[in-house]
């Protein structure tokens, strides 16, 4: 199979990403998710990916979705639209599967997948991160990696606009 292939088969729907989880289970293997814009990628993104990923066997990232960005960052987000952003995660070695998802939150992904690791970077309370309530009741966990300081998206944009005005 071509590389690309591969790559965008990481892309998966709902009732994919669940058939994918139901047969990672059977085999005992731990999932753990973590979620984000990851609208420009960077160095602080892959930290915070491959912290999520050594949580488990598998990493499933969401990604919010164009119109969940423009909710949360404002009219000029994203850069990069949904489909280019879930590519250039599908292609790193640490993610497994990659899913879109169109609400604010991921909630309902959450509290579908129940992943064994909620994985969360920054200055979150565990009682402030969406469900983690679910999940350890699912006897799951959370996990909430450090920010890496220097890094964002935000900042990457502020710089080029410094850059070019």
């Amino acid at each position: 199979m071509r590389a690309i292939q591969a790559i965008e088969q990481k892309i998966m729907t709902l009732p994919q990403l669940m058939a994918r989880v139901a047969a990672w289970r059977i085999t005992g293997k731990k999932i753990a998710f973590t979620n984000g814009c990851f609208d420009i990628l960077h160095e602080g993104h892959i930290f915070s990916l491959n912290a999520a990923a050594s949580e488990a066997d598998y990493l499933i990232v969401g990604v919010n979705s164009d119109n969940s960005v423009k909710k949360i960052k404002g009219p000029d987000r994203p850069v990069n639209n949904e489909h280019s952003r879930s590519l250039i995660l599908a292609s790193l070695a640490v993610t497994d599967a990659i899913i879109v998802f169109d609400e604010d939150t991921p909630y309902t992904l959450i509290t579908t997948l129940l992943p064994d690791a909620l994985v969360k970077g920054g200055d979150y309370t565990i009682e402030q991160i969406v469900g983690s309530k679910e999940v350890i009741a699912n006897g799951g966990r959370v996990v909430i990696n450090p920010i890496v300081e220097g890094f964002s998206t935000t900042g990457i944009i502020q710089h080029i606009k410094q850059s070019y005005s």
